[in-house]
């Protein structure tokens, strides 16, 4: 905690601060937007809904990083033909806190496709093209936040068994690159690296802007934007305590030269949404990677967490159909939740915890789908799979089966409602003629993009390239929101160098 900090307030009481910028939101998003402005020597004012988290209170359970980091206990899901989870932090650092840290740079065709598709990064600023900006800046945060592969001492044997798979399957992976320093394989990836060495936006970016003059309110959630007219003069809201969720003091951050809005794919769009934006497409053109596992079950050892939370990456199948496969260790209250049946059973699967490699596929969606305000005031997200999309996570979860066949294992359980609990090698075509009804998986949404998307036509997209709101002043988004498509790697790196171009165009 920093004397620059100002957490929950209760009732009776009004908080007013103000700066030349606010920044609502803390993530990958808000944090390089921030750190940005304030290494030009702008006063910055971070408003983050959750609470500040030190890594020594970190939790050890999924438990307690549920009801620690998570929005609303991860209790977002889809509105659709089946009840997906979506999985986002709120905390002081947001998603960097709970994610696995993976750096990936953002690929040519995404700057290809936006330009023709909707029209973005067309015209250079400062002599540079849209995509030489953002390379430039993905090559400073790989220098601060110390990206480099996961050394083979923190690796661990589910990633070294999909490396054999890889290289028996032919799927051209690699070990992936991370934004974690001396990482020393503790598994904690998903309930917040207690060690250190993970590179979240809390332990770096955050405190450097408040050491540069910034401040930050935290448990403060905010409710809408404040006009003058047509420009964003602020935020406002109430205090709201992460424990009991009693709200407190009313809070006003007042900014003196410009808003961004960084909250979140599906936060982004609701405070727009709140604060009078009406514009059609605020909240349209959601998009995701909805994802699942297939557990490999192998005769030795493997004791998946520990080493990295996800070590290896394929993204050969990206474009067609596209897929990212990669590996992902869970702790074993979550793998039990994948483990059917009950009784002995049950304890006889439990008991083969350590004989399991969880992999997973991450597809690269092209449906989209619509977050809008709930009656409760939390986002509300509609989306589901289309036919098309479907048959490529059907083909994701197969092509993991057949890298943990290839890796050595005895058996694989898909966890596709109708199959088998497991399947052999000579049953494994089963999962590739599977049933097409989502109904049927167990998946999550992760990498949440749209909702506040740019576009060069304002009848079709919400900002600008430069992430300013069309029709309106001193308001811009700078986070995911503003994605025009699915990108189909990691976001975070993206996310990161798009924002920092966003704050120094702010700048002028």
């Amino acid at each position: 905690m920093t004397r620059n900090h100002t957490a929950y307030q209760p009732k009776g009481s009004e908080v007013t601060a103000e700066a030349d910028y606010v920044v609502v939101g803390t993530g990958a998003g808000g944090a390089a937007a921030a750190v940005t402005l304030a290494r030009a020597g702008a006063s910055v004012l971070l408003v983050e809904a959750g609470p500040w988290r030190d890594p020594h209170d970190y939790a050890h359970s999924t438990y307690g990083a549920l009801r620690d980091m998570m929005d609303d206990w991860g209790s977002t899901i889809t509105m659709g033909r089946a009840l997906w989870p979506v999985v986002q932090a709120r905390l002081v650092g947001g998603t960097t806190v709970i994610n696995s840290a993976i750096c990936v740079r953002t690929p040519a065709d995404v700057f290809e496709e936006w330009a023709r598709d909707h029209g973005v990064g067309i015209t250079a600023v400062g002599g540079r093209t849209f995509a030489e900006r953002l390379g430039s800046y993905q090559d400073q945060l790989e220098r601060e936040l110390c990206v480099a592969e996961t050394g083979p001492d923190a690796l661990g044997r589910s990633n070294e068994l999909a490396l054999k798979g890889d290289a028996a399957a032919g799927y051209e992976g690699h070990i992936i690159r991370r934004y974690a320093k001396g990482c020393i394989g503790s598994g904690q990836c998903l309930q917040g690296c207690s060690s250190m060495k993970k590179q979240s936006t809390n332990l770096n970016y955050i405190p450097e802007t408040l050491s540069l003059g910034g401040a930050i309110l935290s448990c403060a959630p905010v409710d809408r934007i404040v006009w003058d007219g047509d420009r964003a003069v602020g935020v406002t809201g109430r205090f709201l305590h992460p424990q009991s969720r009693e709200k407190g003091a009313t809070f006003h951050a007042r900014a003196k030269k410009a808003v961004f809005i960084a909250a979140s794919a599906t936060w982004s769009p609701v405070i727009l949404q709140k604060s009078g934006v009406k514009h059609k497409a605020v909240g349209a053109g959601f998009r995701a990677h909805p994802g699942t596992g297939v557990f490999g079950i192998y005769d030795d050892p493997v004791d998946m967490n520990r080493g990295v939370t996800q070590g290896w990456a394929s993204t050969r199948f990206r474009k067609e159909p596209g897929l990212k496969l990669e590996t992902l260790s869970i702790p074993m209250e979550m793998a039990i939740s994948r483990l059917a049946g009950g009784g002995k059973a049950l304890m006889e699967r439990i008991a083969g915890y350590r004989h399991i490699a969880m992999w997973v596929h991450a597809l690269r969606a092209r449906t989209a789908g619509r977050v809008d305000v709930g009656w409760t005031g939390r986002p509300v997200v509609r989306y589901g799979l289309d036919e098309a999309d479907m048959r490529g996570f059907r083909e994701g979860m197969w092509r993991v089966a057949q890298l943990h066949f290839a890796a050595g294992a005895r058996a694989v359980v898909p966890g596709i409602t109708g199959l088998p609990y497991s399947l052999e090698r000579k049953d494994v075509d089963c999962i590739a003629n599977g049933p097409l009804n989502p109904q049927n998986y167990v998946a999550i949404l992760s990498h949440l993009f749209g909702g506040c998307t740019m576009g060069a036509d304002p009848s079709r997209s919400v900002c600008d390239d430069a992430g300013r709101v069309h029709g309106r002043r001193s308001l811009y988004v700078a986070d995911a929101s503003i994605f025009p498509d699915n990108i189909g790697v990691n976001p975070q790196h993206t996310i990161m160098s798009l924002a920092m171009d966003i704050a120094t165009r702010a700048l002028g």
